[in-house]
């Protein structure tokens, strides 16, 4: 089992930048893919981002393949998400989440129902 608890939200104006935390405990975090996702007031769960055990394969939503850019480091047991040229209508809680098979082998990185263990989200606020 592997805990995940997300930090680095806030508050920012439309067009700033926030970098956003996925710390791992438990179980060696390297097993894992990993995915953010992200969730407005009212709106359904949604995919942003996801990466590789090894780093070296990334996928993302349409939506932030030219803002967004997910990096993991595990030796520090970290994922990241760094989000440039913020909207308001990336206003959301953002989840990270762990998925225990590996994308590719019949798990689609954008599904959540692939990921295992998620955090309790990081609030994320845009203003214009």
């Amino acid at each position: 089992q592997v805990q995940l608890v997300e930090s680095g939200g806030g508050l920012v104006q439309a067009g700033g930048s926030l970098r956003l935390s996925c710390a791992a405990s438990g179980r060696t975090f390297s097993s894992y893919d990993m995915g953010w996702f992200r969730q407005a007031p009212g709106k359904e769960r949604e995919f942003v981002a996801a990466i590789s055990r090894s780093g070296v394969k990334t996928y993302y939503a349409n939506f932030g393949k030219a803002r967004f850019t997910i990096s993991r480091d595990n030796a520090k047991n970290t994922m990241y998400l760094q989000t440039n040229s913020l909207k308001p209508e990336d206003t959301a809680v953002y989840y990270c989440a762990a998925a225990a098979t590996a994308f590719g082998y019949g798990s689609q990185p954008s599904n959540e129902n692939e990921y295992d263990y998620w955090g309790q989200g990081t609030q994320v606020t845009v203003s214009s």
